[in-house]
């Protein structure tokens, strides 16, 4: 199983390459024909990453988001099906550009990880796992994709205040599309990581005999969750939006990847468990 297994992930990183360059060909091209290549070939990969995700399951014996290779596949997952799922409400213009370089980015980081498998530590065994975890994961794709819209928000209001309506203008959604879609990930994303966070008190009180330890892990997630908090609070309550939405949604993000990543190889703590 463990051939097909390698044989599968590296499936996955073709197919997910093979997304990225339609995009590529339709952002430049602008042809449709292109595009719906481009979404279905996404489309295969999300299927294909969920087949790979079942696979390590089964090989494991648990719900394989405890390594840094299975936790950043799972983000890529998160990733490429919260688009898919705003891609049948929403229409935004080559954002799936942008969204297939970042899934090809983390299915290349995982590639770099060790996919070893190895008995799951006592503090894991716990039907807390998926759930805590799962739900923590799927937020920061997400909180991705409003990251990804504050991103092309500033390229394209730089493009207008420029007033040299170049080659990215025509190409980059409209500003109020890119806001709208920021407004409705935040929101998603903000409502899932606050899940992530209540069930992860949940699991410390069941392991360890109290909600909050303070460990470096809880303490960025906390601190990730009230400027996250603090956007939301603004844009519904101060009217924050376009160009400071974005910013606060790059921040965000940025300490979503810190939350997830830093802390583990810079900060440690009983949350951490580098495999």
């Amino acid at each position: 199983m463990g051939d097909t297994s390698y044989f599968l992930f590296h499936t996955v990183l073709v197919v997910s390459f093979l997304a990225l360059v339609f995009y590529g060909i339709y952002f430049v091209t602008q042809k449709k024909k292109i595009r719906t290549l481009a979404r279905w070939t996404l489309l295969a990969s999300g299927i294909l990453q969920t087949f790979y995700i079942l696979l390590r399951y089964l090989q494991t014996g648990y719900t394989p988001i405890t390594s840094q290779h299975e936790t950043i596949v799972f983000f890529a997952w998160s990733v490429t099906w919260a688009y898919l799922s705003f891609r049948w409400r929403y229409t935004v213009k080559n954002f799936g550009t942008l969204i297939s370089i970042l899934i090809v980015i983390l299915l290349l980081i995982a590639a770099t990880a060790s996919r070893t498998i190895t008995p799951l530590p006592p503090a894991l065994q716990s039907w807390w796992l998926p759930v805590h975890a799962g739900i923590s994961v799927l937020s920061y794709g997400f909180l991705a994709l409003a990251f990804c819209s504050g991103v092309m928000y500033l390229l394209q209001e730089y493009e207008l205040k420029s007033k040299r309506l170049g080659y990215l203008f025509t190409r980059l959604p409209s500003l109020d599309s890119l806001d709208q879609l920021n407004s409705h990930c935040l929101a998603t994303g903000f409502i899932l990581f606050t899940l992530g966070i209540i069930t992860g008190s949940f699991w410390a009180n069941q392991a360890w005999g109290a909600y909050w330890h303070w460990d470096p892990k809880e303490t960025w997630s906390l601190i990730t969750w009230f400027l996250y908090a603090a956007q939301l609070h603004q844009r519904f309550s101060a009217g924050w939006r376009g160009k400071r939405a974005a910013i606060m949604a790059i921040i965000g993000f940025a300490a979503v990847l810190f939350t997830l990543w830093g802390v583990t190889y810079l900060l440690g703590g009983a949350h951490s468990y580098v495999r």
